[in-house]
């Protein structure tokens, strides 16, 4: 039995899911990573702007009405929903390119210094801070149940667990590269993480011990999305891997034949597609039992933006400055709009709208002609 086998004895099965309708709390919607949404109108138009000076990669969270998102200037800004309306901001001192999290009265992000936020959503007041030894651009992520675990990566080449009330550290994992992306959790507890070091994780959430270890074989910044024992992750290596987690194997690696290039975007996981953009100016629709490519979709520039699917839809945004929505079923473009600058960070979809961040600051927020 592979060590990653031994993984499947206390996984608990996790059906297909998606995000609230309402809410879309955290990068990639939910725990799993799926990235998938509802209730979103089909043709959309832009309801309002907001701007951060010097720029903005980050991914916005939705709760409750409020939009919680951080720009490169340092500032950290809650806005409402509905009209763009700053509620609060704070500043801090360094860049912010970590998406956030928000878990009941609480919002999570970490910075460039190190430092990992929890601040009250009502009017930004820090809870606490907690200071790793380099960079967190990685979203942190949430182990469900009383004494969850706030599982967060960074680029001291370490996994921390931190009590997500006081910010203590419970435990760390040391890896062998950075940790970029936003670990993905099971319904077990368990945390399952993908990184610089190519190998991919599975870590008690409690204990820290490491359950389960399987070399991807290339670096990877990107999160992985987890639907019951299969994991989905796009690496640098040009590839998309689907794993088995119980058997502790890859099942299938995607390779463009001709494009060469990294895959940065997280990949939208239905339970027929994975979707995920490239840097090779195209996205792609995967089969997800056996990997082969269903279309392709070229563009402009590179895709670093991560995708979400709603109904028969996906929606993307890529670096010549386009947000649009394709057809899940051929990739044929159904919706369109040119923003200012080139995205970075991707979409996040609640309550009717979608909200997106552009590289020059701006931040959209689109809707129906009803909303």
């Amino acid at each position: 039995m592979s060590v990653l086998a031994l993984a499947a004895l206390t996984t608990v099965t996790l059906s297909p899911g998606s995000a609230s309708a309402d809410d879309w709390p955290q990068f990639r919607g939910t725990a799993q990573q799926l990235g998938v949404a509802s209730g979103l109108p089909l043709k959309l138009e832009p309801k309002w702007t907001y701007s951060f000076a010097d720029g903005a990669e980050t991914t916005p969270a939705i709760v409750d009405g409020r939009v919680f998102l951080g720009g490169l200037s340092g500032t950290f800004a809650a806005l409402d929903l509905k009209t763009g309306k700053e509620l609060w901001k704070i500043e801090t001192e360094e860049e912010i390119k970590s998406s956030a999290l928000v878990r009941g009265d609480t919002v999570y992000f970490g910075d460039e210094w190190g430092r990992l936020r929890a601040l009250n959503v009502e009017n930004g007041t820090e809870t606490w801070r907690f200071e790793a030894e380099s960079s967190i651009t990685a979203p942190p992520n949430l182990v469900p149940g009383k004494d969850g675990c706030l599982a967060v990566g960074s680029y001291d080449n370490s996994l921390y667990c931190l009590d997500p009330k006081t910010g203590k550290s419970r435990w760390r994992v040391e890896t062998e590269g950075y940790v970029h992306g936003s670990p993905a959790i099971t319904n077990g507890g368990q945390i399952v993480s993908s990184g610089c070091d190519g190998m991919l994780r599975t870590i008690d959430g409690k204990t820290g011990q490491e359950i389960a270890k399987l070399a991807i074989g290339s670096y990877v910044a990107a999160s992985p999305a987890i639907d019951g024992d299969e994991l989905f992750v796009g690496t640098f290596d040009n590839e998309v891997v689907k794993v088995d987690l119980a058997k502790g194997e890859v099942v299938w690696r995607y390779k463009h034949p001709k494009r060469e290039f990294p895959f940065y975007s997280s990949p939208a996981v239905t339970d027929k597609l994975v979707v995920l953009g490239g840097r090779d100016k195209m996205i792609h629709a995967l089969d997800r039992q056996t990997g082969k490519s269903l279309w392709t979709h070229s563009r402009r520039a590179r895709v670093d933006a991560s995708p979400i699917v709603v109904g028969d839809r996906v929606y993307i945004a890529d670096q010549a400055g386009v947000v649009m929505a394709l057809s899940l079923a051929d990739g044929k473009v159904v919706w369109e709009f040119q923003g200012s600058e080139a995205f970075i960070g991707s979409p996040a979809i609640a309550d009717g709208f979608l909200v997106i961040a552009a590289g020059d600051g701006t931040v959209y927020g689109f809707s129906g002609a009803d909303k």
